[in-house]
């Protein structure tokens, strides 16, 4: 499947700012089943950019403005052309040792609730058929988390998502790891873009996580869906959560009371789906 994708994000201040950096990681990876046809980033001082793998293995780019600035826009577009590999994710430039994906996160630490959902599906330790294990934490999740928009915030963390029991897929992805975390399950959070192809609430820019399963290596799970990622993803980037896998992270000098905006686009074969 081909699908293109334009991801727009503008900044505006009340008052200029002097100076800023933005840290870039807005280019999805060619991998086994999925390949970039095409990509263009722009973004101001991209021309000078530094670009480099951070210790996940995503491609970064590091950009500057060094001049007075109300605002900035920084757009992604491109190509992408996927196929299905039923969540299995191979091909990767991996960096980091898959164990470092069982240390907890800011997000993601376990509370009583998220340790005893844990005990739910496994007794709280790896299953000898660790694939069963972790679609049943999927449906848990998907279950326990109903999908709201708005309901939580970029801040919010995995236990006071299911505390709350709404959320929206970074909520979900969240839990979902923090829970295979107490098992003993290498997870991670992977940020990236969704054709959902329905008229069923869904985020054009999206977010899932990642396991790892012997004999497999690592697997996408979106508990948002419920469901392993299909041809319909297009994966960016991947962390222990969502701050660390942030497509743009920044910072300025002066520009106080900033505006976000952020329009994503995704299209295959002229039906449309925006955010």
């Amino acid at each position: 499947m081909l699908i293109e994708i334009r991801h727009v994000t503008t900044y505006t201040y009340s008052t200029p700012a002097r100076y800023s950096i933005q840290s870039l990681r807005l280019t999805p990876p060619s991998y086994d089943g999925q390949e970039v046809v095409s990509w263009t980033i722009s973004a101001p001082g991209f021309d000078k950019r530094i670009e480099y793998r951070d210790g996940f293995g995503n491609l970064v780019h590091l950009t500057a403005l060094n001049a007075t600035h109300d605002g900035m826009t920084l757009e992604a577009f491109g190509v992408v052309e996927t196929e299905d590999r039923c969540g299995v994710v191979r091909g990767l430039n991996e960096m980091a040792p898959r164990r470092v994906f069982l240390r907890d996160s800011p997000k993601t630490v376990p509370d009583k609730a998220i340790r005893a959902l844990a005990h739910t599906v496994s007794n709280g330790r790896v299953p000898a058929d660790s694939l069963d294990c972790l679609h049943a934490i999927m449906r848990v999740v998907q279950n326990a988390i109903t999908y709201e928009i708005g309901s939580t915030h970029e801040h919010t963390t995995a236990a006071e998502a299911l505390a709350a029991g709404t959320g929206v897929c970074q909520d979900h992805a969240h839990v979902f790891i923090s829970v295979a975390r107490v098992i003993g399950i290498p997870a991670r959070y992977v940020n990236g873009y969704f054709l959902s192809g329905t008229l069923a609430p869904a985020e054009a820019h999206h977010a899932w996580a990642e396991a790892w399963v012997d004999g497999l290596g690592w697997v996408g799970f979106d508990p948002a869906n419920g469901m392993c990622p299909t041809e319909r993803y297009v994966r960016l980037a991947c962390g222990f959560d969502a701050a660390s896998a942030s497509p743009i992270r920044g910072t300025q000098q002066g520009g106080q009371h900033e505006t976000l905006d952020v329009r994503v686009e995704v299209d295959q074969q002229g039906g449309q789906q925006q955010q």
